[in-house]
């Protein structure tokens, strides 16, 4: 899915519904479809940071929910925004001083989207449509977990909790009734392709694999598959790299065995969470001169980037990083291209769906509450009048007055559900709301 544009100050002012920006939903982000890597890492936020960042996020006077996504190709925040200048004034500024990034710079990349068309975006960003990879998988787990994270540090709220579940279950529908994630369907997998096809196979080489995260776990089972004559695994917290070595009946190294297993290693594949290059030019500089020729592929799919791109200028080095990777997968598309209409399809049901929840939700508790009043001042004329009569009457009148009432709010309550989201509708509700004094 194409980016939308970033709207400048006066086309938003001229939209014909930006007098409807209260408490809508807000998307601001940027991706490695609108943003070059560099911007990319340095707006990437390490998962330790991420309830840091949301609490800065939730301070902001016009931001009433906030979930963050931030994965190996895009940062993305989602807001209910109460002003929708202020909230995306207020948004870039605090992941432009977290990122320490001029907001000039910030704004000439990113996107930014609102209410149906928001919702639009993070459904396709589940769907898998807006990936590096077309219909890749692991955006489900990435997508879930920012919003667990929301919601223990009690940031999203009711709007944004129906927004990501909802998400969750049209990435899970697609996945069911299209066969777009089939083959290469996760960023690791294609790390892995993307390798053996470099190396025209991966049979006889000897692997290096640092971290132990999900891409890292995702790019093991890969090389599962593709049967490499050895795999060694290095990583912060020995125990998880042994739970993955073991998958593949690789060894465990530690992080300062790195320089020493790449004097041996045909490839290595990166992915973690670092917020600093972990393989810098001259420990893998030392390494060129014992490998005596031998080239040496490495494939960084972290973000911030794990190894330093100067060691790509290395004799016998190639580098490839996610730049690399989006050119590959974009080679593998066409066959999955082919199930985009229907996927496209089944995201566009599926706004339309949650608009009407929300929708419902929304004139939901209007309703109860018409109903309360009208049925409380009901009871009270009610006690006026059944002094003396026998229980007959008295139930004869209760059933009556039931009725009547019902009756009464009857086309009411249908109009105020039918327009419920619309101009119309919130022209009705604050009618019913100053006539009865709810």
């Amino acid at each position: 899915m194409a980016q939308r544009p970033l709207m400048g100050e006066h086309e938003a002012s001229r939209s014909p519904t930006s007098d409807r920006f209260l408490l809508s939903i807000v998307v601001l982000g940027l991706s490695h479809r609108s943003a070059p890597i560099d911007l990319l890492e340095s707006c990437a936020v390490a998962p330790h940071d991420v309830p840091k960042l949301l609490g800065g996020l939730s301070e902001c006077d016009h931001v009433s929910e906030v979930v963050l996504v931030s994965t190996c190709n895009r940062t993305e925040v989602y807001a209910i925004a109460e002003k929708f200048h202020a909230a995306f004034g207020e948004i870039r500024n605090v992941v432009g001083q977290a990122s320490s990034v001029d907001a000039a710079e910030l704004s000439e990349h990113l996107y930014v989207h609102h209410d149906d068309d928001a919702v639009h975006h993070l459904l396709s960003v589940a769907a898998g449509l807006d990936s590096v990879v077309l219909g890749e998988s692991e955006i489900l787990g990435q997508v879930r977990t920012s919003w667990d994270t929301a919601r223990s540090e009690g940031t999203a709220g009711a709007v944004l909790n129906l927004l990501f579940r909802h998400a969750l279950e049209t990435g899970k529908r697609v996945r069911t009734e299209t066969s777009i994630g089939r083959h290469t369907a996760s960023v690791s997998h294609a790390a892995v392709d993307m390798a053996t096809r470099h190396l025209g196979g991966l049979t006889d080489r000897d692997v290096l694999v640092v971290g132990a995260g999900e891409m890292a776990d995702g790019m093991v089972v890969a090389l599962a598959d593709a049967g490499p004559r050895s795999v060694s695994i290095a990583n912060r917290t020995p125990a998880r790299a042994a739970a993955l070595a073991e998958r593949v009946g690789g060894a465990v190294l530690a992080l300062d065995q790195l320089p020493a297993a790449l004097s041996s290693a045909d490839l290595l594949l990166t992915s973690t969470g670092a917020s600093q290059v972990i393989v810098d030019n001259a420990s893998v500089g030392d390494v060129v001169a014992q490998r005596q020729g031998r080239p040496l592929l490495i494939v960084d799919i972290a973000l911030p980037r794990d190894v330093d791109p100067s060691v790509g200028r290395l004799d016998g080095v190639t580098l490839f990083d996610m730049e690399d990777l989006s050119a590959f997968a974009a080679q593998g598309r066409a066959e999955r291209s082919l199930e985009v209409d229907r996927v496209t399809a089944i995201v566009r049901e599926e706004v339309g769906r949650f608009a009407d929840v929300r929708s419902a939700r929304q004139m939901a508790p209007l309703i109860t509450s018409l109903r309360g009043t009208v049925d409380a001042i009901r009871v009270a004329e009610l006690e006026r009048h059944v002094n003396g009569l026998d229980d007959d009457q008295r139930q004869l009148l209760e059933q009556f007055s039931r009725a009547l009432v019902a009756k009464l709010l009857h086309e009411p309550t249908i109009a105020l559900r039918t327009s419920a989201g619309t101009a119309r509708g919130h022209r009705l509700a604050d009618s019913v709301r100053d006539l009865f004094d709810l």
